[in-house]
C-alpha cells in the first residue's frame, strides 16, 4: 500500500514545489527569453488640488526675474537653480529650511489655481511640470530675455501596505515613480505576499477612489495605466493563502488555549475548596 501511495505523494510535493517557485516570482512570461522588448505606460504625472508647487524663475539679469518669484527677497541664481535641477529633495530640502525666503511655494487650490506674481491666476490642473514650466517661460519671455522656469512637486507620497517587508508612506523625490519602485523602497514583498493581485487605490479628480488589480507575473503590467503611481496612491499587497491559514491557526490555538487555562484554573479552584471541605 505504502509503495502505491509513494509515487503520488512525490508527485504532489513536486507540483506543490513549482507552484511556490511560481507565486514567487516575477515576469514569468519572459522568463524563457533571452532578450525582447516591452512597451511601457507614460509616466507624466498630472498636477491635481492640494499640489505643492516650487516654482523658481531666473535669467542672467536677476533684477529682471525677481518680480516673477514670489518674496523672493534672496533671488535664486541660474547657477543654483541649475545646481539643484537634479534633485527634487535637494530643492524640497531648501525650500523647507527655517527662516528660508528664498524658495517660496505654491499650493493648488479646489478649483485647481495658483495665484502667480505678475502672471495673475493660472488654471494648473491637469498639466505636467514640464508644461507649467513651459506656459510661465513663454509669458515671462514677453518681458525678460531668456528665461529659465524650474516646476518642481513637493508632496508626491505613496502608502504601501501589506504583505511589504517594511510598509510604509514613501515620500517620493522623482516624478518618475513605479510600482516596482514602490515595492523595492519597501524591502519587496513578504514570502506571503500575493505577487498576481496587487490592489492600487487611486484618488480621481471627482474626489472618488478608483482601483486595479496588477499581477507581478505579467509583463502587461509595465503599459498599465497604475504602473507608474501618482500622488496619494495607495498599494496593497494581499496575504495569500497560506499566511490568511496560518492566521486562522493561530487565532483557533490561541482560543483553545485560553479555554483549557480557563477550565484548569476552575479545576483547580474547585479542587482546592473540595479538600478544603474535607479537612474540615
Amino acid at each position: 500500500m505504502v509503495r502505491k501511495l509513494f509515487p503520488l505523494i512525490l508527485i504532489g510535493l513536486l507540483t506543490t514545489a513549482c507552484h511556490t517557485q511560481k507565486d514567487l516570482g516575477y515576469f514569468d512570461n519572459i522568463q524563457d527569453s533571452s532578450a525582447g522588448t516591452i512597451a511601457v505606460a507614460d509616466y507624466g504625472i498630472k498636477i491635481v488640488p492640494e499640489d505643492e508647487l516650487l516654482i523658481t524663475v531666473t535669467s542672467e539679469i536677476q533684477e529682471a526675474t525677481k518680480q516673477f518669484n514670489q518674496n523672493m527677497f534672496n533671488p535664486i541664481s541660474r547657477n543654483d537653480l541649475q545646481e539643484m535641477a537634479g534633485t527634487t529633495q535637494s530643492i524640497a530640502s531648501k525650500a523647507n529650511t527655517s527662516g528660508s525666503s528664498r524658495l517660496p511655494t505654491y499650493m493648488v487650490n479646489r478649483e485647481g489655481n495658483i495665484d502667480f506674481p505678475i502672471l495673475g491666476t493660472i488654471h494648473v490642473e491637469g498639466m505636467t511640470t514640464a508644461e507649467l514650466a513651459a506656459f510661465i517661460r513663454e509669458r515671462v519671455s514677453r518681458t525678460v530675455k531668456d528665461p529659465q522656469v524650474k516646476v518642481t512637486l513637493l508632496n508626491f507620497k505613496v502608502n504601501v501596505l501589506g504583505e511589504v517587508q517594511s510598509p510604509h508612506t514613501i515620500n517620493v523625490t522623482t516624478e518618475k515613480f513605479s510600482i516596482i519602485d514602490a515595492l523595492a523602497a519597501c524591502g519587496d514583498l513578504t514570502e506571503y505576499g500575493k505577487r498576481d493581485n496587487i490592489i492600487i487605490i487611486r484618488e480621481q479628480n471627482d474626489g472618488t477612489r478608483s482601483y486595479q488589480r496588477v499581477n507581478l507575473h505579467d509583463t502587461n503590467l509595465f503599459s498599465s495605466p497604475y504602473f507608474y503611481l501618482k500622488q496619494n496612491d495607495i498599494v496593497y499587497v494581499e496575504p495569500n493563502n497560506i499566511k490568511q491559514d496560518n492566521s486562522k491557526y493561530n487565532q483557533n490555538n490561541g482560543y483553545k488555549l485560553s479555554v483549557t487555562s480557563t477550565i484548569v484554573s476552575m479545576a483547580s479552584v474547585i479542587a482546592s475548596l473540595i479538600i478544603a471541605l474535607t479537612i474540615k
